[in-house]
């Protein structure tokens, strides 16, 4: 009598999901990492156009370093939406225009380099929620009747870039050509994780 052995075969598994925080497969941190610093130039030209008026959304002569806000061309210009009385009346207003900006900045820069990248979500989501708010996607018409050109009622650019940023977060995104890692070992954050 024979006996037989039986052979086994390996069977593939699918490889592990990271959980959140923890750091993204090789490949993929790549990709997270530069959509990191795409979306760190989106904050921070936004904060040097508006502080330098650079001649593209803010005319030059027209930088808050000239005197001019940086809101009270977009909330001044509303035309539809139920809060365009409520957001007209802050464009201008210097605590807007201070808050707008160091929003702009602190997030660019956090972005840039890697750091505090949970932090920035959260006033990242917080700052494109309340500009979706004031473009107002699901009006199709402004307050005089001319079409608003939105091209989606509820997902524009605002809620990509806000999902993005949890996204960022959610997966270290820092550590792979940032600083995130170095950020992440400091004692004040190892104690407030909510920091990294």
């Amino acid at each position: 009598m024979t006996t037989r052995s039986l052979s086994t075969t390996p069977v593939p598994t699918a490889p592990p999901v990271p959980r959140a925080g923890q750091p993204a497969p090789a490949r993929g941190a790549c990709s997270l990492a530069v959509a990191r610093l795409v979306m760190a130039g989106v904050f921070l030209w936004a904060f040097l156009d508006k502080t330098f008026g650079l001649g593209y959304s803010t005319p030059s002569g027209k930088g808050w370093i000239d005197g001019g806000s940086p809101t009270r061309g977009f909330l001044g210009a509303l035309d539809h939406g139920p809060f365009t009385a409520t957001l007209r009346s802050w464009a201008g207003n210097p605590f807007a225009d201070w808050l707008f900006m160091v929003g702009l900045l602190g997030i660019g820069l956090a972005l840039l380099l890697g750091i505090g990248l949970r932090v920035a979500a959260v006033g990242g989501v917080l700052m494109l929620a309340m500009m979706w708010i004031a473009e107002w996607p699901p009006a199709r018409h402004t307050d005089h009747g001319a079409l608003t050109r939105s091209t989606n009622p509820l997902l524009d650019y605002h809620v990509v870039y806000a999902v993005l940023l949890v996204v960022l977060a959610a997966t270290a995104a820092g550590d792979r050509w940032g600083l995130g890692r170095w950020w992440a070992s400091l004692d004040l954050v190892r104690r407030a994780p909510w920091l990294r």
